[in-house]
């Protein structure tokens, strides 16, 4: 199978009343999910879409979604997913960058290009559609473009094929060892290419999959994940400390029927991990490294491995890493001297979309490289120390935010903490950690000096500390460092 559509198209052939997808209102089996993208896949070519063209789709975080980005694909053009809370001056400039020729939406927007209403996606239904009567996408085919901001702010646009599409959904596969009657639980956005990748494995492994948006309606998670049987759960670092936070430990009443648990798109802070063993000591735990340019390319079973601190992981299936230095040169990495990870494999993206320039800094003789200081050990188990730039040098050690972050999270009061570098006339450079106190904390720096003092290296124990309200991150949870430099 060449494309994610494809498949549906196979298993609708092969199981037809086997569940599909289904979003708390609406559910389709494969066979009732590929008639209704094949009716709106037919609606868009008779409308003008043609293969090749760029379709613009704003997150509903529904089956309709879901639909209309496989129909897109099936008719040849270019799924161009944005966030749900997009603001419509973003929303236009997508449709300027990439000279759509549709979008849809749950509103309409005054643009020169063909707009279609999300509510319209499923009245297009084909009834008993032949998969002949399609051409279906090739593997060299453009699939889809995703836009990025990362924690930099600077968007990018990155292209993937149908080829890299597949390879990323068997890299998910295979990592998790998905059983064939898995039923996952997706609560993250579907605009995002975290959210994306677990849908689309589970489609072409002829799972179930069931969209949620958001955890915060938890009543509907838990009933969904009654009245399905849910077997398998996605969440980003944010989501999982929103649940233990609206919930307390009420996951562990799944512990049973649990098979994994996957997390990615952030650090996961360790605290969650142990608490998360503890509710769930017979789960998979998994914690997936991967870029939108180079997707899930590495796995951790944290639940397996407890004891791996900064470890990432083996490559998955598709993936083979070297580790370079600042000039892209192969180098041997160790802890002492990490190299910058690069990664190459069929999953990586084909480039940056109209930028030739960044294409070719980043993707070089069929490595994504990276920014993150890494290294392999003896077991094949990769380590990320940080990333080049939050690394911070002093006094000829590197050191790592994250472990302070860790370590500091741990110390009482202290609910969210980011670190970053900060000048000093004798190191070069020394850590500064910024900390958001738990309701009703006093601020008594000596306290949280005391307590690093203790768990950390004396070089590693920020120079200062200060208070902030609230730490800056990206909805997925990752720190926007640069906020605080």
């Amino acid at each position: 199978m060449q494309s994610i559509v494809e498949a549906v198209a196979v298993h609708a052939a092969e199981e037809p009343g086997r569940l599909c997808v289904a979003d708390g209102k609406t559910e389709f089996t494969y066979q009732e999910f590929w008639e209704h993208i094949a009716g709106y896949a037919r609606h868009l070519a008779e409308t003008g879409v043609k293969a090749g063209d760029r379709v613009v789709v704003r997150n509903a975080q529904n089956v309709s979604q879901l639909v209309a980005g496989l129909a897109i694909q099936l008719a040849g053009a270019i799924f161009v997913p944005i966030e749900k809370n997009a603001a419509d001056n973003r929303i236009q400039e997508i449709l300027d960058i990439t000279e759509a020729k549709c979008y849809i939406a749950a509103k309409e927007l005054q643009t020169e290009c063909i707009c279609e209403k999300m509510s319209s996606v499923l009245s297009f239904e084909w009834k008993n559609a032949k998969s002949e009567e399609f051409s279906f996408p090739k593997s060299e085919d453009m699939a889809e473009i995703l836009f990025t901001t990362g924690t930099t702010g600077k968007s990018k646009g990155i292209e993937l094929t149908h080829a890299s599409v597949t390879a990323v959904a068997e890299n998910v596969i295979y990592g998790l060892e998905m059983k064939k009657n898995n039923v996952e639980l997706i609560p993250t956005p579907l605009s995002h290419s975290h959210g994306l990748r677990r849908y689309y494995a589970n489609i072409l492994n002829g799972s179930s999959v069931l969209i949620l948006d958001g955890v915060i309606f938890t009543k509907k998670l838990f009933q969904m994940m009654d009245d399905y049987h849910v077997s398998a759960i996605d969440l980003v670092p944010a989501a999982l400390a929103a649940l233990f936070k609206l919930c307390g430990d009420r996951l562990g009443e799944y512990s049973e029927q649990l098979d994994y648990v996957q997390l990615g798109s952030a650090p996961i802070p360790q605290e969650d991990k142990e608490r998360l063993r503890r509710l769930l000591p017979n789960t998979r735990l998994y914690n997936f490294y991967g870029t939108t340019e180079a997707g899930c390319s590495c796995i951790l079973d944290f639940n397996a491995y407890p004891d791996k601190v900064n470890c990432i992981g083996r490559p998955t299936c598709h993936s083979k890493f070297i580790f370079a230095d600042e000039n892209g040169n192969e180098v041997n990495a160790s802890e002492e001297n990490p190299g910058l990870l690069a990664c190459a494999g069929e999953m990586n993206m084909k480039g940056y979309y109209k930028s030739p320039e960044l294409t070719a800094e980043t993707l070089r003789g069929g490595f994504v490289y990276t920014n993150d200081l890494s290294y392999q050990d003896a077991e094949g188990f990769i380590y990320v120390l940080g990333r080049r730039g939050d690394v911070i040098e002093t006094g000829g050690n590197k050191v790592a935010p994250d472990e302070i972050e860790e370590t500091a999270r741990k110390c009482p009061g202290v609910e969210d903490c980011a670190c970053v570098p900060m000048e000093d006339p004798i190191l070069g450079k020394a850590p500064k950690l910024f900390v958001q106190l738990a309701a009703g904390t006093e601020f008594v720096p000596e306290n949280i000096y005391q307590f690093l003092r203790e768990q950390l290296e004396a070089y590693k124990v920020p120079k200062v500390i200060e208070k902030i309200d609230k730490v800056p991150r990206t909805y997925n949870g990752k720190i926007q460092r640069k906020q605080l430099m």
